[in-house]
């Protein structure tokens, strides 16, 4: 009998430590994958008359706000501490690792942007693709992150606070934004005709001289910008971009 409770007790202590890991780690990722939401959205707007310069300045800020985002993330999970589960310190460490990682990545998408020739517009269009390209891995490293802390007792303590309740258009990592290039299956397409910012920016859903609708999903919502940021609190197994 004297076993069985102590085993009870330590059953609860650990109950309690993961709740209050989890109350932390959500509270912590809210507002940044709220905010790499935003920018991912911003990546899929098609805003028409946009200048190829002015559609470089935006990329590159969206994509310093998506480094920045990543950043602030692993940070929260860091200052969270290790869960108190067999593998807790392991997971912690493997994911703050990643997400650092991505948010490099973005700091360095970011400074191929600002470097892209935007002259000859066709040429202009033709690197961002491979700026889409890269954007996708690395929205895919950081939802993958993210999902290390989603399994078993951790998904359980995370799913009981209401900071990390999914909401609907919550981003997924299998698409980027419409300005970037990528369609939903990551293949960016360009436009051929249209306003300068069209012809720079390859929308996420047009073909070669296609419509723009722009409806590629930058993690779950339209590329236009509206649906991906989500309304209320993001859940942790949701892309951080």
């Amino acid at each position: 009998m004297v076993a069985l409770g102590a085993a009870a007790c330590t059953s609860s202590d650990n109950s309690a430590q993961l709740d209050s890991w989890a109350k932390s780690v959500c509270g912590g990722i809210s507002a940044p994958i709220q905010e790499v939401q935003a920018a991912q959205a911003d990546t899929g707007k098609i805003i028409p008359g946009e200048s190829p310069s002015a559609l470089q300045t935006r990329l590159a800020d969206d994509l310093g706000k998506l480094a920045a985002g990543n950043q602030q993330i692993a940070q929260a999970v860091q200052a969270a501490g290790a869960p108190q589960t067999s593998d807790g310190t392991q997971t912690q460490a493997s994911a703050v690792s990643e997400l650092n990682e991505t948010a490099g990545g973005y700091t360095k998408v970011q400074a191929t942007v600002k470097e892209l020739s935007v002259d000859d517009q066709a040429k202009f269009a033709a690197a961002l693709k491979g700026v889409s390209d890269q954007v996708q891995q690395l929205s895919t490293q950081s939802t993958t992150a993210l999902q290390k802390l989603q399994s078993g007792q951790l998904g359980a303590a995370l799913g009981k606070q209401p900071a990390c309740a999914a909401p609907s258009g919550t981003p997924t990592a299998e698409s980027t934004g419409a300005s970037t290039g990528a369609t939903t299956s990551g293949s960016p397409q360009p436009k051929a005709s249209g306003s300068a910012s069209d012809k720079a920016s390859p929308s996420g859903s047009s073909s070669a001289g296609g419509s723009s609708s722009g409806s590629s999903s930058s993690g779950g919502g339209s590329s236009s910008g509206g649906s991906s940021s989500g309304s209320g609190s993001p859940d942790a197994s949701s892309s951080a971009g």
